[in-house]
C-alpha cells in the first residue's frame, strides 16, 4: 500500500510502486481532471503540483509522491478539498475572463503550471511567463491569451488579502 496526500486528503492505493501518478489519480482515485497527453513529459497536459512544484504526472512513479502533498486541478481554489471554500482560484477566473480555452484539452496543465509560477513569482514578466510555460503545449495556439490571463491572475492575486491579515479574518483580530 502506498499512502498519498491528494488535495488535502489521505488516500491509500494498492498499486505497483512504478505506476505513473497520472494513472493512480485517474484510475484509482477518480480524479480525471488531469489529462494524458504524450506520456513522455513533453506536452504538460498531465501537470499537477507536488509539494507546490509543477510536475508531469505521466512519468512520475507514484512511489516518489508518497508522503508528499499532491494538488490536482480538482483541489485548486478549494474544489474537492474538505473544509475549503468552493471558489475558483484566481488563475481559473482569469482563464474564464480572458476566454483562454479553445479546445481546452491542455488547459488543465496550463492552469497548474501557471499557478505554480505565480506562487513563486507573483509579478511575472512576459519573459518569466514564457520561460515557465514553454514546456506546456497548446495545439490551438492560445499562448497570447494564456500570457494575458496569467498577468490578470497576478493582478487578482495581488488584490487578495493575505490569509493572516485582519481583513482576511473579517476585521476580527
Amino acid at each position: 500500500m502506498i499512502t498519498l496526500e491528494v488535495n488535502g486528503t489521505k488516500a491509500e492505493v494498492d498499486v505497483p510502486a512504478d505506476t505513473p501518478l497520472l494513472w493512480v489519480l485517474r484510475e484509482e482515485l477518480g480524479l480525471t481532471g488531469t489529462k494524458f497527453g504524450c506520456g513522455m513529459a513533453l506536452c504538460g497536459a498531465c501537470t499537477v503540483h507536488l509539494d507546490g512544484q509543477a510536475v508531469r504526472a505521466c512519468v512520475l512513479p507514484v512511489s516518489e509522491a508518497a508522503g508528499r502533498s499532491i494538488r490536482t486541478i480538482e483541489g485548486l481554489g478549494g474544489q474537492g478539498v474538505p473544509g475549503a471554500a468552493s471558489a475558483l482560484h484566481p488563475v481559473q477566473q482569469a482563464w474564464i475572463d480572458e476566454n483562454v480555452p479553445q479546445c481546452g484539452y491542455c488547459q488543465i496543465g496550463q492552469i497548474m503550471s501557471a499557478t505554480a509560477l505565480l506562487a513563486s513569482c507573483p509579478k511575472p514578466t512576459d519573459e518569466d511567463i514564457d520561460a515557465a510555460m514553454s514546456a506546456n503545449i497548446c495545439r490551438c495556439g492560445t499562448y497570447q491569451r494564456i500570457r494575458k490571463a496569467i498577468h490578470r491572475a497576478a493582478d487578482l492575486m495581488s488584490r487578495e488579502p493575505a490569509a493572516g491579515t485582519v481583513a482576511a479574518r473579517g476585521g476580527k483580530p
